[in-house]
């Protein structure tokens, strides 16, 4: 992605908060880490949810007006559904009279593997009530999409990819209420030269049935996603693949598109809503959300994709903690923390619980949308937790810098075990301002500040690197944390990211 180096005259107002400009410019429509996007039309304009993974809440839900500008208005569940366990996979869209449907991907507690639910709600962005397991089928059920053949509903999912045999599409019929599977699976289409098969889609156009799916590895730097399609004149088949490339080129600096959903505008135009990876930042904004048109020839040959490439400026954030309720695009880590949250008046209050091999303490995060900025707070509380600002990819890969009595403490979390790597004495111990910086090397430098006096590096001409922190199929988060008792708590009273 090539960077502009003027400045915009305009801001962009996100999530119902001043962000400041950024010099930075992205072609994707929901930047940051947005996997396996689904995308449906209602009368109020059109709502995204994508894949959280580890990161809770659950689902993030996005609204846009054109398909183009997009902000976060919430998740799809706040609290996870009883029944399980985390890997919060591939939800899929779908309406139904005048309730939305949320069909979606998750591992089932009692023995870890994935399983389809489903969800219902009146409302496409929040309310959504969990209904249960609806797909159980062998080590693995995953990628849900839902399709209305002439009036009989069906489900299709990605199955036997833990299983030493091809990878297949199956599907079966769904109850007209859509919350019940019906009669036998069958085959739609079988992964026989053994490149992947996952996250299909369904449209029909003239006498075809066309399904659309991702082939290739869908995550990481070594990533070889890819759309590809196969017709047939029913929609049980046999399905025709087309052998040659890929359907679907990135935009330029982009790489390993796939996995989305097609919508279609007033004008009658489909796109199809889809992630990539940035080709320089990759892992650390991770799978971020693009936005291709879909065209149909006349000859009735195949049809053709074409990435949408709009430049925008990066959203920044300027965060004063104003509002009585925070702001949705926080996240934390499911599996390790209980964080407990109090906003309003100015401050933040971050608190809470870690599970027992949680070293890193409790990440308050948002995603990263660049692999270039400055990440500040205000630290205005004083106690021995330590607390601050913090990279972290999981409980066992973190990094941060954070107060603690009257010092300063620059830390590192590796292979789950914690380390201070550097510490300042300070002679006042509230309010004190901290900054991780980071840069396109993949390192970061941290510094601190004193009653508002310039700011002093930690760890002073050594850079930290950052490249180890994203898991294979998330990016990390960064932002706020703590790390103490239960009885203790951290107070911020400002919180910005400006991308460079």
């Amino acid at each position: 992605m090539k960077l502009i180096t003027f400045r915009f005259l305009t801001c962009m107002l996100l999530w119902g908060m001043v962000n400041q400009c950024a010099a930075q410019t992205t072609t994707s429509v929901i930047a940051g880490d947005f996997p396996d996007p689904t995308v449906i039309a209602t009368s109020k304009g059109y709502y995204a949810a994508g894949t959280s993974s580890e990161w809770a809440p659950h689902y993030p839900v996005y609204h846009s007006t054109n398909l183009k500008d997009w902000k976060q208005v919430g998740y799809v569940f706040d609290k996870a559904p009883e029944w399980t366990a985390g890997s919060f996979w591939a939800p899929e869209y779908y309406h139904i009279n005048k309730t939305y449907y949320i069909y979606y991907t998750a591992r089932r507690k009692s023995d870890r593997v994935s399983c389809i639910g489903v969800a219902t709600s009146n409302y496409p962005d929040h309310g959504f009530v969990d209904r249960g397991i609806i797909i159980d089928h062998g080590k693995e059920a995953i990628d849900p999409f839902v399709y209305n053949d002439n009036g009989q509903l069906y489900i299709s999912f990605k199955a036997y990819g833990l299983d030493n045999r091809p990878i297949e599409l199956l599907a079966c019929k769904l109850s007209a209420d859509g919350l019940k599977a019906e009669g036998e699976m069958f085959s739609l289409l079988k992964d026989d030269k053994g490149k992947g098969m996952e996250g299909q889609s369904i449209l029909k156009h003239g006498k075809y049935y066309y399904l659309f799916y991702s082939a290739g590895g869908c995550c990481g730097i070594r990533c070889s996603y890819h759309i590809k399609v196969a017709r047939a004149t029913s929609f049980a088949g046999p399905y025709e693949k087309n052998e040659s490339e890929e359907l679907l080129k990135p935009a330029p600096g982009w790489k390993c598109s796939g996995h989305g959903t097609f919508v279609k505008n007033a004008a009658g135009q489909y796109y199809y809503l889809c992630h990539a990876y940035n080709e320089r930042s990759e892992t650390l904004t991770g799978r971020e959300g693009m936005l291709s048109t879909l065209t149909w020839s006349k000859n009735n040959s195949w049809p053709a994709m074409k990435m949408v490439a709009i430049s925008r400026p990066l959203p920044n954030i300027h965060d004063n903690f104003t509002t009585n309720k925070p702001a949705p695009y926080w996240q934390y880590d499911y599996h390790n923390s209980t964080p407990v949250v109090k906003q309003g008046n100015g401050k933040l209050s971050l608190s809470g619980t870690v599970s027992e091999k949680n070293n890193a303490g409790i990440i308050y995060g948002v995603r990263p949308v660049s692999d270039n900025f400055d990440m500040t707070t205000t630290v205005s509380d004083s106690n021995e937790a330590i607390k601050g600002l913090a990279f972290y990819g999981d409980a066992n890969a973190a990094l941060g810098v954070g107060t603690s009595g009257k010092q300063v403490k620059l830390w590192v979390v590796k292979d789950g075990r914690f380390n201070v790597i550097d510490s300042v004495a300070l002679t006042s111990d509230t309010p004190v301002k901290l900054k991780l910086s980071m840069a396109p090397d993949r390192t970061c430098k941290a510094y601190y500040s004193v009653k508002d006096q310039d700011w002093k590096e930690m760890y002073a001409g050594k850079n930290i690197p950052v490249d180890a922190l994203p898991q294979w199929d998330r990016a990390q988060r960064i932002g706020l944390f703590f790390k103490g008792k239960a009885t203790e708590s951290a107070q911020f009273s400002s919180f910005d990211i400006v991308n460079k």
